[in-house]
C-alpha cells in the first residue's frame, strides 16, 4: 500500500521546489497540473469540451490553449471558474488516482493546488502544506507572471486561505528563508515518511 502525501499550497508558495526536492530524493510525484495540461492538449476531448464552453477566442492559432485568456475569464468570473473545473477536476482526480495505484513505491507525493477547494481529500493518507507570508506570495507571484495587482487578488480570492490551509495540514513546510533551509526541511520529512511506512 502506497502511502499518498497531498502537497498542496496557495499559488507562488514555493510547491514546485518542494516537488523538485522530493523528487532529487527519488520520490514519485503525481502532479495535477501536469496532468492537466496533458488533458487540454490539441485534439484531446476535453479540450473541445472547453472550446465549446468557453469559445473559440480561447484556442491559440496552433492549436494550444490560450491560458491567459483563460485565467483572465475564470478569475474574474466565479460561474465561469465553476464551469471549467467541473470539466477539468473530475479527470484529474481519477488519472491521479490511477498512477497512484500502479505504484509499488513506499509513498509518493501528489501535487494538488487546489486539494481543499476541489474536494479532493480523499485521496491522500496526509496534507503537506507549503506556506509563506502573504506579502511573499504576492511579490513572487508578480514576479513570475508579471500580472495586475488586480489579477492577483482575483487569484488568491479564488484559492482557500492561509489559516484553513494550515488547519488541514498534517505536515507543515515554511518556505520564507533559503532554498538550503526548503531542502533541509524537506530531508526532514522524507524520512519521517519512510518511517510511517517502516512502522506500519
Amino acid at each position: 500500500m502506497v502511502l499518498k502525501i497531498g502537497l498542496t499550497g496557495g499559488i507562488a508558495t514555493g510547491k514546485s521546489m518542494v516537488s523538485d526536492f522530493f523528487k532529487q530524493l527519488g520520490v514519485t510525484i503525481i502532479d495535477a497540473d501536469e496532468i492537466a495540461h496533458n488533458l487540454v492538449k490539441p485534439n484531446q476531448p476535453l479540450l473541445k469540451t472547453i472550446v465549446a464552453t468557453f469559445g473559440n477566442e480561447i484556442i491559440l492559432t496552433n492549436g494550444y490553449l490560450n491560458r491567459a485568456k483563460l485565467r483572465q475569464l475564470v478569475f474574474a468570473d466565479p460561474k465561469l471558474r465553476q464551469q471549467l473545473e467541473a470539466i477539468l477536476h473530475p479527470a484529474i482526480k481519477q488519472t491521479m488516482q490511477t498512477q497512484a495505484n500502479q505504484l509499488t513505491d513506499c509513498y509518493c507525493i501528489l501535487s494538488i493546488p487546489l486539494l481543499q477547494e476541489t474536494q479532493q481529500m480523499d485521496i491522500v493518507d496526509r496534507v503537506l502544506v507549503v506556506d509563506c507570508s502573504l506579502k511573499s506570495q504576492k511579490q513572487r507571484l508578480q514576479q513570475r507572471d508579471n500580472i495586475s495587482k488586480v489579477e492577483i487578488e482575483q487569484i488568491l480570492q479564488a484559492q482557500a486561505n492561509r489559516n484553513a490551509r494550515l488547519a488541514i495540514a498534517d505536515e507543515v513546510i515554511y518556505n520564507n528563508s533559503t532554498l538550503d533551509d526548503l531542502q533541509r526541511q524537506v530531508l526532514i520529512l522524507h524520512k519521517q515518511y519512510q518511517k510511517k511506512i517502516d512502522s506500519a
